[in-house]
C-alpha cells in the first residue's frame, strides 16, 4: 500500500507531496525540481547522467506509479515514473546539496517511524513481562516486517531469523538489566583499533559499495571527529586501567557507540557492524555471527532505548562468548 505525505522545507517556502511505499519514498521529476528549486529538466539531465555513470541502476530505482492530474479542466489518470530516496538524494547532491541533506534526514526519520508503526516494543516494559508478551510482541515483529517491507536488502532474512532465534530471544528477555551478566570467560585486548586503519578499512568498504550502487557520496562522510572520539573512548582508561578491560566489551561498545552515535552522515549501522566485524578479526575471535544475525543484532542496538545501553552491552558480550565457545568445542 502507497502512502501520501506532504514535506515541507525548513524554510516552509515548499511544500511537496511523497510518496512511501515498502522501505522508501519516491518522487517523480517535477516534484524533484519543485523540491530542489529547478527545472525539471535539469533533474532529468542528471538522472540520466546518475544512472549512464553507474552510479545507480535505473530498474532498481524507478517504479510506475498511478497518479491523478489535471488537464484542462480534467482530471486523468496516469502512470508516471516515481524515483526512490537514493535518486532524489544523488540528484540533490548535483544540484542542491542543502535541501538534498535535510530531505534525507526527514525521509529517514519517517521510515524508521512507519518501521514501528502498528506495534510497541516498550524494552524496559518487554523485560518484565512474561514470556508470553514477549512471544506476542516478536511475533508481532515479524508480521509488521514481512507486510512492509521495510528492511533493505534484509526483508524475509531477517523474519527467518526471528522466527528461528525466537526461543533464544525469549530467554534472554526473562533477564532483567541485574541478571544478564558479563561472563567471567572474556578476555583482554590484544590490540587497538586505530583511527587510520578504520578510515582505511571504511574507505574500501564505501568504494565497493558504490561501484555496486549501494552507497552514496554521503555515505562513511565524518560529522567532525566523531568516530576518533568514539575509538578513543573504546580504549580509554581510569586510575591507570582500562574502562572497558576485555575485548568482548570494547567490541561490543564499538558496535553499539557507532550505530547510537551517527558519527557519519550516512551508513551509520553498515559502518559499525563492519567495524565490529573487523575488530573480531583482529583480535582473533570466533566469527560465528552470520550475515543475518549481525543484521538482526545491529537494527536491535538501533531500536533500542538509550536507558538499555547496559544490557545490550551485555547482550551482545554474551553472544561473542557464546560464538567463540561454540567455535572452540567444534
Amino acid at each position: 500500500m502507497s502512502e501520501l505525505l506532504i514535506y515541507e522545507t525548513l524554510e516552509g517556502t515548499t511544500g511537496v507531496s511523497v510518496r512511501m511505499e515498502g522501505e522508501t519514498v519516491w518522487l517523480t521529476q517535477r516534484q524533484m525540481s519543485e523540491l530542489f528549486s529547478t527545472t525539471p529538466e535539469n533533474v532529468l539531465m542528471h538522472l540520466k547522467n546518475i544512472f549512464a555513470d553507474g552510479e545507480l541502476v535505473e530498474p532498481a530505482t524507478t517504479k510506475d506509479f498511478l497518479a491523478v492530474q489535471t488537464e484542462g479542466q480534467r482530471q486523468v489518470q496516469r502512470n508516471l515514473k516515481h524515483y526512490n530516496l537514493d535518486a532524489i538524494i544523488s540528484v540533490g547532491y548535483r544540484v542542491n546539496s542543502k535541501r538534498g541533506v535535510q530531505f534525507r534526514q526527514w525521509a529517514s526519520r519517517i521510515l524508521r517511524e512507519h518501521l514501528a508503526q502498528g506495534y510497541t516494543l516498550n524494552q524496559a516494559r518487554l523485560a518484565e513481562k512474561g514470556m508470553a508478551e514477549a512471544q506476542q510482541a516478536i511475533d508481532l515483529l515479524a508480521r509488521t516486517l514481512e507486510n512492509q517491507a521495510l528492511v533493505t536488502d534484509a526483508g524475509s532474512d531477517v523474519i527467518a531469523l526471528i522466527a528461528g532465534y525466537a526461543k533464544t530471544w525469549r530467554l534472554l528477555l526473562e533477564y532483567d538489566e541485574d541478571g544478564l551478566n558479563l561472563p567471567a570467560t572474556c578476555q583482554p585486548a590484544r590490540g587497538v583499533l586505530d583511527y587510520a586503519q578504520a578510515r582505511t578499512a571504511i574507505d574500501e568498504l564505501k568504494a565497493a559499495l558504490f561501484e555496486r550502487g549501494e552507497a552514496t557520496d554521503l555515505f562513511g562522510r565524518e560529522r567532525d571527529d566523531a568516530i576518533q572520539g568514539i575509538l578513543g573512548s573504546i580504549e580509554q582508561t581510569m586510575f591507570g586501567e582500562f574502562l572497558y578491560k576485555t575485548r568482548e566489551e570494547k567490541a561490543a561498545h564499538l558496535l553499539y557507540f557507532v550505530i547510537k552515535d551517527h558519527p557519519f552522515s550516512d551508513g551509520n549501522k553498515r559502518i559499525g557492524s563492519f567495524l565490529f566485524l573487523l575488530y573480531l578479526q583482529q583480535e582473533g575471535m570466533a566469527m560465528n555471527i552470520n550475515a543475518n544475525a549481525l543484521t538482526a543484532l545491529a537494527l536491535l542496538v538501533a531500536e533500542s532505548q538509550p536507558t538499555n545501553k547496559d544490557l545490550m552491552i551485555r547482550l551482545v558480550v554474551n553472544l561473542l562468548v557464546s560464538s567463540d565457545t561454540s567455535h572452540t568445542h567444534s
